[in-house]
């Protein structure tokens, strides 16, 4: 059986799977339980400077967005760090490091912006035995209002000052987590690094309203008539988070910085995108909060038995593989043709491909033929665009088939070249005329 094994920036774990910082982390009790149920370690939810501690809402934290068979497609959260006392967080730390020490403990930590702050806390979590700190720059609600979380994170300068701080005051691994709510990650991730960063943890949540209660007009979740922006997370993020963790892994600068991948992670398959990427491991959150600790068992399995039948023996053969054949844009091969093909076996005739097809595609599909209901694609208009593989309801119904070198386009009338070619050369493109 493949070998998932994990050795993430120099941290130890039996597998790739990691609990994020969040209520599931927040306390021994939650902890234990998912070490008992297979979890490869945790980030325990973020610790505060000493003093008397943070207080949380007492009412709804959690906004959602639910798809039409009312599964969580995303989780909104106003939930701030830790409102537990420092000390007790620090002890029951210790002690589950002690009992577990096979598995990875990292600590979430978020202090003002201060180097004094920073060199209070460390020591105490060194303390504790844990395996590495993850710097909490990603909080894009509550705390950012007080100088922290995404506060930080947005400004690059902050970000590598405060990684240097860590780097010079402590032995231990440290990972910055970076907030999504940026225009291009590649610039705080550079300044992670810049700082001396071991690795970067992404995405943290996005900042967000789900809903809008429509009979107080308040925005979800309420709180006395009011509502407040939030942290998006869950299924709904993953496409942000796989981007995101995909431009660090090509970014010249970044290339090699250890990536924990994290953003709607649910499967086994989610997992696996997230490595192929570039994340040397996963973080997992708001699958647990919905499915339970015991949800691990399937994602361990699953990768396991994905990577036997497609002969992988261990993670290194994984890691990274996708990154190679992430591009621009610009890059694609314009000479890449491709047509819709339903299988007529398979159609329910549902007319959903030519509904989507006939009002906001490129009418490309039949509603009869010879005046009986069938869906066939119209080679001379079809584009190639695949919104009718996407909303299709039947998996496989229909496909996306790729035309051969030298046969002809019927929309175009010209003949597919085996060449590559993409825009930079492309005789429309006027950048390239103006070069010659």
């Amino acid at each position: 059986m493949a070998d998932i094994t994990n050795t993430f920036a120099g941290i130890k774990s039996p597998n790739p799977f990691w609990l994020a910082s969040a209520p599931p982390t927040d306390k021994a009790y939650n902890v234990e339980r998912a070490f008992r149920a297979g979890w490869g370690g945790v980030v325990w939810k973020t610790l505060g400077e000493e003093g008397p501690p943070l207080v949380n809402v007492n009412g709804p934290r959690y906004g959602a967005i639910w798809g039409a068979d009312r599964r969580l497609l995303g989780l909104n959260n106003i939930e701030l760090i830790t409102d537990r006392d420092l000390y007790v967080n620090l002890r029951e730390i210790k002690q589950v490091k002690k009992d577990w020490p096979d598995r990875a403990m990292v600590v979430s930590i978020m202090v003002p912006c201060e180097e004094a702050a920073w060199k209070a806390i460390l020591p105490l979590v060194e303390e504790t035995g844990a395996d590495g700190i993850e710097l909490n720059f990603g909080c894009p609600h509550g705390m950012s209002e007080r100088g922290m979380g995404s506060a930080v994170g947005q400004v690059p300068e902050y970000i590598e000052m405060v990684t240097r701080w860590c780097k010079a005051n402590t032995r231990m691994p440290v990972i910055v987590k970076l907030t999504p709510n940026i225009t291009d990650i590649r610039f705080p991730a550079r300044a992670a690094h810049a700082g001396g960063a071991d690795a970067v943890s992404l995405i943290n949540t996005v900042s967000s309203i789900t809903s809008v209660n429509l009979d107080n007009f308040s925005p979800e979740p309420s709180i006395d008539g009011k509502g407040s922006h939030g942290g998006y997370c869950g299924p709904a993020v993953k496409p942000i988070a796989l981007n995101m963790v995909a431009e660090i892994a090509r970014d010249a600068e970044t290339r090699g910085l250890p990536i924990s991948g994290i953003g709607g992670i649910t499967t086994w398959r989610d997992a696996a995108e997230f490595l192929a990427l570039g994340a040397g491991n996963v973080q997992v959150c708001t699958a647990a909060m919905t499915y339970g600790f015991k949800i691990v068992s399937e994602m361990i399995e699953g990768l396991q038995n994905w990577m036997d039948a497609k002969g992988h023996a261990s993670l290194d053969d994984v890691i990274g593989r996708a990154v190679p054949n992430v591009t621009d844009w610009q890059y694609l091969n314009l000479n890449y043709v491709t047509k819709a093909k339903i299988d007529q076996d398979m159609c329910i005739s549902c007319g959903r491909c030519h509904i989507a097809c006939e009002d906001t595609s490129h009418q490309a599909i039949t509603q009869e033929v010879d005046g009986v209901r069938r869906f066939e694609v119209i080679d001379e208009e079809c584009v190639g665009c695949n919104l009718c593989v996407n909303v299709c309801p039947v998996e496989n119904c229909i496909t996306m088939e790729p035309l051969a070198t030298g046969e002809t386009d019927k929309r175009t009338g010209e003949k597919v070249s085996g060449d590559y070619g993409n825009w930079t050369e492309h005789p429309n493109n006027p950048s390239r005329v103006a070069a010659e």
